[in-house]
């Protein structure tokens, strides 16, 4: 019967071991803790990067433990604009032929697409792996995609078993160093046993050619008169008291060795003997003097062989999530009313002039619609609010992309809606953090509040964000911080503006409080969480709007009527939402039948209130206005986006910079 056992002991950095042994020499009683400051880890001959401590200190303390290593790489820009992966390093045992063939496979199969060219520039003068990209690729992705994908990440798992006392074991770090300087301690004694044998019987030696030549005379004579060598030997032992040993080395000495020169040879030789003997049993009678022995040796050991480090430790890392592998970037989100979502780059749309016709930005089939449209970035999530105050959450990154034609794929696919349930709000957020606030409006003026914390853990089949009764609806959700402005605008042109202070927060399943007094007919269309103080922006189903100074709306308390925010009438039609607004901003319009106008926002003129506003796009025969949406600017402090029948806004930290527009024209695409 056999037993097999399975060792993976990581090569380690020597001068780094000698100070943990001499630690451990010269304080027995150190602790753990002191010998992983002098040991900060492996360190492998091909370099590297070792990605956290958590499994060092695991193989150290318990004799088991796993490494991250990853290749070291750097980002060059060249001169023509694109950007180059340069590898230099490797995690250990990894094949560089085998690598570079397995990202060229993941190319060729399209597991990786953003690179164009690699090649190996590796030389006398070290390693050079180059992996050019396509331009605008974010470096930084397709480094995490090769991390993920090829042995450029790699698991060094540790398993230190060896021999201690004829039996394997498991050991620890500290077992380790001990069981090495008993190994020197017995290689020591056991080297001095033997050198002082030997420098014993040397000794011996010389004592009996001492002898001999301080009686040169009388040896000379006996060995003369000797017939034999027998008996030249035992006429020796016997009239000079020597051993058969000395009185051997005396027949065998060389005349030359009776010159003067000679002889005090022998009694330097001899003297030398003597100190050595005296040291080695001194040697061996004092443990100290071993131990001082093996610190000197390991000193030198150090001094001879030892270098730098040639693997970096770094801080461990989030374990790699898919917004790793994904770039980020800001997102147009369309959802139309049969329920289709879909994500599209921004640079897909153009700016216009106010009165322009627009480009298609969906594929309109079967009498569907466009009805809401918003900004995201593909590492945010979307909160998704229904009609009936539930809440859902979905990645932007798991949203299909679609062509401007294409239709999308079924929201009911992602999140699951009861019968008669719809989407009427979404919120991109970037962190659930404390301190920010979901703030919620209803269609029968009703308005709430609740911590964003407590929406981060939703079920798939959503979670409660209102309480809402079955005659009411959910139709606009904001983030606050808790300090802001809320106002309220309504279908036939009132809006209310009161402190957000007026609103306690409440749990997911309350209702809320009185935030409107409406007349018959009339109901909540948009809330803004005023975070800019600069002007409202009011758009009608006819398309037109207006701008107004928010300082020209009151602040009221809460539950009031309100004032007059556009005057309604047949040609202008009635509101569809009302946005904050500064003139860096952008507007996107999205038309019933699919139509989409992008336009800024500097070009709609600042009126009063009770006023029918200008003609923003040009509808044809039988459209109207079904959803707006806000393009932050540069300098902005929201991605705030709405659609027609409720409003989402962006996550205040998630800014969104669309960059200049294109040539100004009302060409219809």
């Amino acid at each position: 019967i056999a037993v097999g056992m399975a060792t993976n002991i990581p090569p380690h950095n020597l001068r780094e071991i000698v100070d943990a042994l001499t630690l451990v020499i010269d304080n027995p009683e150190s602790g753990e803790l002191e010998l992983l400051m002098a040991v900060s880890g492996p360190d492998f001959p091909t370099g590297g990067i070792i990605y956290g401590r958590k499994g060092i200190r695991d193989a150290y303390l318990t004799g088991r433990g796993k490494v991250i290593v990853r290749a070291r790489a750097s980002i060059e820009r060249m001169k023509n604009g694109k950007e180059n992966i340069v590898i230099s390093e490797i995690p250990y045992q990894v094949n560089k032929s085998n690598l570079i063939e397995n990202i060229a496979e993941l190319v060729k199969n399209k597991q990786i697409e953003d690179i164009s060219d690699l090649r190996d520039e590796s030389d006398r003068d070290g390693m050079r792996i180059v992996i050019e990209l396509k331009r605008e690729v974010p470096p930084q992705v397709v480094l995490n995609q090769l991390f993920k994908h090829t042995q450029m990440q790699t698991t060094f798992g540790i398993i230190m078993i060896s021999l201690a006392d004829g039996a394997p074991k498991v050991q620890t770090l500290r077992a380790m160093l001990d069981e090495f300087i008993k190994h020197r301690h017995e290689v020591i004694v056991r080297r001095a046993k033997f050198e002082l044998r030997k420098a014993e019987a040397r000794a011996h030696i010389l004592e009996g050619l001492r002898i001999a030549l301080d009686h040169i005379d009388a040896v000379i004579t006996l060995i003369r008169s000797s017939k034999t060598v027998p008996e030249a030997k035992e006429g020796l032992m016997k009239n000079f008291k020597l051993s058969e040993l000395q009185a051997q080395a005396i027949l065998e000495m060389r005349l030359q060795r009776l010159t003067g020169l000679e002889r005090q040879k022998i009694e330097d030789e001899y003297a030398e003997l003597l100190k050595l003997i005296d040291y080695l049993r001194n040697v061996l009678a004092s443990r100290e003097m071993r131990m001082a022995i093996i610190k000197q040796e390991l000193k030198e050991l150090k001094e001879k062989y030892g270098d730098e480090r040639r693997t970096e430790i770094v801080d461990e890392q989030d374990e790699m999530t898919i917004e790793d592998l994904i770039a980020e970037e800001d997102m147009v989100i369309t959802i139309s009313h049969q329920g289709y979502i879909k994500r599209l780059s921004t640079s897909a749309y153009r700016r216009q002039n106010r009165g322009g016709k627009g480009v298609i930005g969906i594929n309109v089939k079967d009498e569907d619609f466009v009805e809401h449209l918003f900004i995201a970035s593909t590492h945010d999530y979307i909160l998704f609010f229904t009609s009936k105050g539930k809440a859902f959450w979905i990645k932007v990154h798991e949203v299909p992309v679609g062509g401007k034609l294409a239709k999308g794929k079924p929201v009911v696919n992602m999140v699951e809606l009861t019968e008669g349930e719809t989407i009427c709000a979404y919120l991109p957020v970037r962190n659930f953090e404390d301190g920010k606030y979901v703030v919620m409006a209803t269609r029968n003026g009703v308005i709430k509040k609740t911590e964003l914390s407590q929406f981060s853990n939703p079920r798939r089949d959503g979670i409660r964000a209102i309480g809402i009764p079955d005659d009411d609806s959910l139709i606009d959700v904001d983030i606050s911080d808790g300090t802001n402005d809320i106002i309220l605008a309504t279908h036939l042109g009132q809006a209310i503006h009161f402190p957000e202070d007026k609103v306690r927060a409440m749990g997911r399943t309350a209702y809320g409080v009185n935030g409107i007094s409406l007349e018959t007919g009339d109901y909540v269309v948009s809330m803004v969480v005023v975070k800019r103080q600069t002007s409202l922006l009011s758009v009608t189903e006819k398309g037109f709007g207006k701008r107004s100074e928010i300082s020209e709306y009151r602040i009221t308390n809460r539950g009031g009527k309100g004032v007059i925010n556009m005057k309604t009438t047949d040609r202008v039609g009635n509101v569809l939402a009302v946005k904050e607004v500064v003139d860096k901003d952008g507007l996107m319009i999205i038309t019933q039948k699919g139509i989409i106008i992008r336009q800024d926002i500097k070009s709609i003129k600042v009126i009063g209130r009770n006023t029918q506003g200008v003609k923003l796009i040009n509808l044809d025969e039988g459209d109207k206005v079904t959803d707006v949406a806000r393009i932050i600017s540069e300098n902005g402090e929201a991605n705030g986006n709405g659609n027609g029948n409720g409003n989402g806004h962006g996550d205040p930290d998630n800014l969104v910079d669309l960059g200049e527009s294109e040539t100004e024209t009302d060409t219809e695409v």
